[in-house]
């Protein structure tokens, strides 16, 4: 399943909520370090065969045991899909959380010796191949969907373009930095947390003046985060303003960029054209910019979602 629900993710319209305190570390929580560390060290230096036949078998299991995330993600994948049979949902609800345990894997291996090389087979090259090849900065806009991480690993190897990443950081410190160095030691990758420090976004604006690309997700929109409102999939949401005020002031276009796993480290990958914000936009015009996402999310989840023959 190589949906863009490979995690819950569409935003809804935000509300007027403050910014959450952190969460207290909890030592063997799901998304922490214990964990994290544990699946760091299958993933390196388990059999090659235990490392691609085990994740999905995870995957099945943790959904299993989250009745919650399952019902949240079976909601968002009929958002996206359509209604559908309850055995088709429950196929879909296990595959996504069976590609998503691959894909955490695959990022957690990288540099050892199942840390192979990921192959992409990358869609919609020609309008966006003039860009790479020129010395301006571009922004990605892309999802939470399978291999999103390992998309700056091949722009720098193939383009010699230099990627950084924008990321909110995750609650647990000790896991959050095991995941970024295991990004970060993809050759030309740089992560970059934002949040609440307003200076936090000078080196992205930094990278894109000087040539590079920064990638930014673009499906989840935090609390307290500025937001514009857009139709996904029929239905009101929101993106990020970040990305829409980021290409306003540095001239660099958007490209839309979603990816798909489609094998053990193998990856679609589709550019869509590229999006222009002009310096002296409007309001109106940024409505514009963002609500051209809503027909690139509905062609996605038509090609993501078509049932497997």
């Amino acid at each position: 399943m190589n949906a863009l629900t490979q995690q819950p993710a569409f935003a809804p319209v935000p509300r007027a909520v403050p910014t959450p305190q952190a969460v207290p570390s909890r030592p063997l929580a799901l998304d922490g370090l214990f964990w994290r560390r544990i699946a760091q060290l299958g993933a390196c230096w388990a059999p090659s065969w235990f490392v691609r036949c085990s994740p999905p078998m995870i995957g099945v299991a943790i959904a299993a045991a989250m009745p919650e995330r399952r019902r949240a993600l079976s909601a968002q994948l009929a958002r996206a899909r359509g209604p559908a049979s309850v055995l088709r949902d429950a196929i879909d609800v296990g595959r996504t959380f069976a590609n998503f345990a691959s894909c955490i894997t695959e990022v957690l291996s990288t540099g050892s010796k199942n840390g192979t090389v990921p192959e992409a087979m990358i869609h919609g090259r020609p309008h966006v191949e003039e860009l790479l090849a020129s010395r301006g900065g571009i922004i990605f806009a892309t999802a939470h969907t399978a291999g999103w991480e390992s998309l700056g690993a091949l722009l720098a190897r193939q383009h010699l373009k230099r990627v950084m990443i924008v990321m909110r950081r995750e609650r647990n410190e000790g896991a959050c930095k095991l995941q970024d160095a295991m990004r970060e030691s993809q050759e030309g990758v740089r992560i970059v947390h934002v949040g609440d420090d307003p200076l936090a976004s000078l080196p992205v604006m930094r990278h894109l003046r000087d040539g590079g690309v920064v990638a930014l997700q673009i499906d989840r929109v935090p609390p307290g985060m500025s937001a514009r409102t857009v139709r996904l999939f029929g239905g009101a949401g929101a993106i990020p303003e970040g990305p829409l005020r980021l290409a306003q002031l540095t001239g660099a276009p958007i490209v839309p960029v979603f990816s798909a796993r489609t094998g053990h480290r193998r990856y679609a990958v589709y550019l869509h054209e590229p999006v222009i914000v002009p310096r002296r936009a409007t309001s109106q015009a940024l409505d514009a910019a963002g609500k051209h996402d809503d027909a690139v999310w509905a062609a996605e989840a038509a090609r993501e979602l078509a049932p497997t023959p």
